[in-house]
């Protein structure tokens, strides 16, 4: 018996890191998953995004655990495009029960440098992107009678962090976001949380442009696990415990809970994985 046995859930950003991680993590548990990610790269952003191969890959991994996995190259910027996710996905797989808003980017820049541009992209994505998900969901949950959002922020909603107004604004818009659904959908005895990580061992953190930023002069590359061992004692420095980072699974740890009976009472929650940073 699993957690979230009989349940259908949807996840945005799937096809690699947290993404995969939650739908995987979701399956274990019994969940079958419409899973989604743009698949592509964005001119804003100074590291790869995932691709179809990843999100395929993710796809793989659910059905060795025997769960049902609907995915598709989808971006969620396009509230029709994803809608049409939602819609197609509840229809095939039985209803909708739980929704994990999990799609971000992040690039660096200080205010002075930040451009429109720079700022839109990550605004459209990480906030606008997120309200996306949870609007296209919305509709299914109330008519299944209940459920469960997971809206994915982040630490540097609490904390404020150099080179990343338009992140930390966007991050601390999922919160207000969240505060306001859970009130409204309450009366539907649909849950609506937060969960704020610190820096995740994924690709958005281990990239050339963070450890060019946080680490210059150093020479450290991104691939040699020697560099990536310099690099983690420098990262110790945002937490309050003396890690350098989480993996995703920690996060998905956090989302099962918020997601199935055991926080069947938690709602409008910030729950904070980020080993004290806030704290700090």
């Amino acid at each position: 018996m699993g957690l979230l046995d009989g349940k259908v859930a949807v996840i945005s950003g799937a096809a690699r890191g947290q993404g995969r991680s939650h739908a995987v993590r979701l399956a274990e548990e019994g969940a079958d998953i419409i899973a989604f990610d743009i698949c592509a790269d964005i001119d804003t952003v100074p590291y790869g995004l995932g691709t179809r191969e990843d999100l395929d890959e993710t796809v793989v991994l659910v059905e060795k655990l025997g769960r049902r996995i609907i995915a598709s190259q989808t971006d969620v910027r396009n509230f029709d495009a994803v809608t049409k996710v939602v819609d197609d996905g509840a229809a095939e797989l039985g209803g909708l029960d739980i929704v994990v808003a999990n799609a971000g980017i992040t690039s660096y820049y200080r205010s002075e440098e930040l451009t429109p541009h720079h700022w839109q992209t990550v605004i459209d994505v990480n906030l606008t992107g997120v309200w996306n998900v949870a609007r296209a969901a919305v509709p299914h949950l109330i008519d299944r009678g209940a459920g469960a959002m997971v809206l994915v922020s982040s630490s540097s909603a609490h904390v404020g962090l150099q080179n990343l107004n338009h992140y930390s604004a966007a991050k601390a818009g999922v919160v207000g976001l969240m505060q306001s659904m859970a009130v409204e959908l309450g009366p539907h005895m649909i849950r609506v949380n937060t969960v704020h990580p610190t820096t995740v061992k994924t690709g958005m953190a281990l990239n050339q442009a963070t450890f060019d930023l946080f680490l210059p002069g150093t020479g450290l590359s991104v691939g040699s696990a020697q560099d990536e061992e310099k690099a983690a004692d420098a990262f110790k420095g945002l937490n309050a415990m003396p890690i350098p980072w989480i993996d995703p699974v920690d996060i998905s740890n956090a989302i099962v809970y918020l997601t199935s009976d055991l926080g069947r009472y938690v709602t409008g929650t910030q729950l904070r994985v980020d080993a004290g940073s806030a704290a700090k």
